[in-house]
């Protein structure tokens, strides 16, 4: 692995935990349920991607699996919360 690479790899997953930390705050003191929900999808996407920038770095197809159910419980998560906010049931 190049230096430059490394060094781009450190810096992203450092950017990543830091926009974990500021959609950390929305999900703590969001005005509004959908400030949260949206904090909380801001959450799972980083998340996401830090998984991805850890596979990278240390090569190894764990990471990715991790990735790949993040996104999966992620989108379903926002789907019933959407769901929920618009008609206050999630199940009909």
């Amino acid at each position: 692995m190049s230096l430059f690479l490394a060094w781009s790899l450190k810096a992203a997953l450092f950017l990543l935990v830091l926009a974990i930390a500021v959609a950390l705050v929305r999900l703590l003191k969001g005005p509004s349920a959908q400030d949260r929900v949206l904090a909380l999808d801001c959450i799972y996407v980083s998340g996401m991607m830090a998984m991805l920038v850890l596979a990278l770095t240390y090569g190894s197809s764990m990471y990715f699996e991790a990735a790949l159910l993040i996104a999966l419980f992620g989108f379903v998560g926002s789907t019933a919360m959407a769901k929920f906010l618009l008609r206050g049931e999630v199940i009909e």
